[in-house]
């Protein structure tokens, strides 16, 4: 009280003494005037000068935030987003009333009544920075934050005055050109809430796993205690923290009337997200998004980061998904397999990755899978760690398709005239080369076993057949009907092409196929449907292309013959209940692939309404483990997606309905050892029932003999028996060509 009575005494004795002095009153009173004036002219000037660079009105008005475009699978669901910044603009008019309450309630509780500015706030926050002797509180409007992060670049994010004094000036121009809601509006679709996650819809969708129109009270204020610092207040990083200043928003909130002391103790107890919702978005599918992006790239540029592009493309997250998990199963169980000896996945990982950049050391595999008919890639798998390895194996690996690639040549032989019924000696081949050296395939269990019918060559996927049978159609019609199918890669006229010796890019294999799972129409594969602006305008769309490119009777024997492959040949697995994959209820076709010294294992398979592919191997070129043959290694991840496909409890694609026989196809019983017209003079079990297309079934009869037309053929004789018998003054042969 002394204190008090001493400055009130002060005061007015020196106004009592200025009224003696009425000339040095009128003298300060100029002086002040002057001073006044002087301040205000080097307020405006400074005002002027240190907003040379603020944003114009005209820009004011026609700020557009950046939006993260999104990319949907085939059913418009979240796949991933592109961003500069990822954010999802979201109308205050659909929110829930108190999640706008809780931004105001902590972060400027007179937004409604003042102009931009609030004196009190700020005023209070100049003590506190003078009282601490730093800048501890910056006692900005909403409006002034709004300003700030519209033209972060021009007023910059540094806590300066000079900073302060330009978004002062552009909050008023947005206080003159906007409404509240309106500024509102646009601050909680800009404010930054970590992570590279911006707006609240974007916020509410990745901590919550809901839209932001659903938010209750509590998660609203959790939202709003974040912007002022969302590393700090983290929950997922520091919960306690979090919870405390969620509580504490949740309490301006009743202290400001927006809820209920009941609804204060409700909200306040309350449980905390403990990890981020919509994760495994672009983690699911990194090489499908990869591969969209790099195709939009070009097209589209800077934009198609941040204008909120809507991307609907072929993916189905639930096939994606399980492609994942059954490649997943596949990895590990090959790295279980006795004999491999070669860097697990698992510790080249805990040791920081691979230190070759796109090339790793461990075990590879590309996955695809695409609707036959249309082209459209459902699932992708193009390595197995995109941060480790961004090389897209599906999409820009050339590797050896080994036995994969014989369904195109026997799709060439077959539509050339020749039946499944047409029998070749499986015996010893010897091709001089044009370098002086001596051609000579094997089998991949190193023996030979006579004559055989093309159909049974393709179940056991027997090797010299298949070069016999290449070099009957001519390797030049061969190559013909691969380019027919949408193979585009090399490929020379050797012999050892009819094997796959020839490299692919998987997902060229895979579309070659859809003409083969189809009345011999190619489907060539694609990603994307359509893309839409952030208004639903159509901006671009996709055009598959499909071409009728085979007869589809020649098509179907083919068909047919790959659907003995997958049920009773070298692609049984795949239909092994024990591994529980693809019941035999399910008709499919498919072929097995294995490469020479086993460094490529494949299996390339389809139902009438779902095509796929697998392949495993190494960047590096190595044997995976001995007889690594596609038949173990990618075939039954083939059958275990194909399962789950059909049959989890909610599938992706109905049953499909046999393949119908088309008109023009026939039958009759023949005789495998002789591909002759069955008789009763034939033995009975050499007897089975062949399809052929009309008019090139065989005319021949059996007449009984036994071995047919090749007296029996070499039966159960190796390759290198045969080699060692040939290198004493012959040309010495190659066992190891076998695919």
């Amino acid at each position: 009280m002394t204190l008090i009575r001493v400055v009130r005494d002060g005061i007015r004795n020196g106004l009592a003494g200025l009224r003696a002095r009425p000339r040095l009153v009128t003298a300060l009173v100029v002086g002040a005037s002057a001073l006044a004036a002087g301040a205000l002219g080097l307020g405006i000037g400074t005002w002027k000068s240190v907003c040379r660079d603020c944003p114009s009105i005209a820009q004011i008005y026609t700020f557009e935030p950046e939006k993260a475009t999104r990319i949907l699978d085939w059913r418009g669901r979240l796949v991933a987003e592109l961003f500069q910044e990822r954010r999802t603009p979201v109308s205050i008019a659909d929110l829930p009333k108190y999640v706008p309450q809780a931004f105001i309630a902590v972060e400027d509780k007179r937004f409604y009544s003042h102009g931009g500015f609030d004196a009190i706030r700020t005023t209070g926050a100049l003590l506190r920075n003078i009282l601490h002797g730093r800048i501890t509180a910056g006692g900005s409007t909403i409006t002034q934050q709004l300003a700030r992060n519209m033209f972060h670049k021009e007023i910059g994010f540094r806590q300066r005055y000079t900073r302060k004094v330009k978004e002062l000036k552009v909050a008023f121009e947005l206080e003159n050109v906007y409404s509240k809601d309106q500024i509102l509006e646009a601050y909680l679709n800009q404010i930054n809430f970590d992570h590279g996650w911006y707006g609240i819809e974007t916020a509410a969708e990745r901590y919550f796993g809901k839209s932001a129109a659903q938010l209750d009270p509590a998660e609203a204020a959790l939202l709003a205690a974040l912007p002022k610092a969302p590393r700090r207040y983290s929950p997922f990083t520091n919960p306690e923290r979090a919870r405390a200043r969620r509580n504490l928003v949740l309490g301006l909130m009743n202290e400001q009337g927006y809820i209920s002391d009941a609804d204060l103790q409700r909200w306040q107890a309350a449980p905390l997200p403990d990890h981020s919702h919509g994760g495994e978005e672009g983690d699911l599918a990194p090489y499908f998004v990869e591969w969209v992006r790099d195709i939009l790239d070009e097209r589209f540029g800077n934009d198609l980061y941040r204008r909120g592009y809507r991307i609907y493309t072929t993916l189905d997250l639930d096939m994606q998904r399980r492609a994942n998990v059954a490649m997943d199963s596949g990895w590990a169980r090959v790295e279980r397999m006795p004999g491999y000896r070669h860097p697990h996945y698992a510790d080249v990982m805990a040791k920081g990755g691979s230190p070759d950049g796109g090339k790793t050391p461990y075990l590879q595999g590309a996955f695809i899978a695409l609707d036959p008919v249309t082209g459209a890639v459902r699932a992708m798998v193009g390595g197995r760690d995109f941060k480790d390895s961004k090389f897209n194996r599906a999409t820009q690996a050339l590797r050896q398709p080994g036995s994969s690639f014989k369904p195109i040549l026997y799709t060439a032989a077959i539509s050339s005239g020749i039946p499944a019924s047409h029998v070749i000696d499986d015996a010893p081949l010897m091709l001089e080369m044009d370098n002086g050296t001596v051609y000579s395939p094997g089998n991949s269990d190193g023996l030979f076993h006579g004559p055989m019918t093309l159909r049974e060559a393709l179940k056991k996927s027997v090797n010299v057949v298949a070069v016999k049978l290449g070099q009957e159609v001519g390797m030049q019609t061969v190559i013909q009907y691969a380019r027919r199918l949408g193979i585009t890669t090399p490929i020379p006229p050797w012999p050892s092409t009819a094997i796959g010796a020839a490299e692919v890019i998987p997902l060229q294999l895979a579309g070659a196929y859809t003409a083969l799972a189809t009345p011999g129409v190619l489907a060539r594969p694609y990603p994307i449907e359509k893309v839409e602006d952030a208004d639903g305008r159509l901006l671009w769309e996709s055009h598959p292309e499909r071409k009728a490119v085979l007869d589809s009777l020649p098509v179907y024997i083919v068909r047919d013959l790959m659907r003995g492959v997958l049920d009773h040949g070298t692609g049984w697995p795949a239909r092994d209940p024990a591994r529980g994959n693809l019941p035999y209820s399910i008709p499919g076709a498919g072929k097995t692939g294995t490469t020479n010294d086993y460094a490529d294992a494949w299996f390339v398979g389809f139902t009438p309404n779902l095509l796929a592919a697998v392949w495993f191997g190494f960047d590096n070129r190595v044997t995976i483990v001995p007889r690594a043959e596609g038949g173990v290694l990618a075939a039954p991840v083939w059958g275990n997606f194909m399962r789950g496909v059909y049959f989890d409890s909610v599938p992706s694609l109905p049953k499909p309905a046999e393949w119908e026989m088309p008109a023009g196809i026939v039958t009759a019983q023949v005789d495998r050892e002789g591909g002759r017209l069955a008789t009763p003079l034939c033995p009975p079990e050499l007897v089975y029932t062949e399809i052929f297309v009309k008019g090139t079934e065989p005319t021949e009869a059996c007449d009984g003999r036994a071995g047919g037309l090749f007296g029996g053929g070499l039966r159960g004789v190796s390759l290198d028996s045969l080699a060692a018998d040939t290198a004493n003054g012959k040309p010495k042969v190659n066992p190891k060509m076998k695919f």
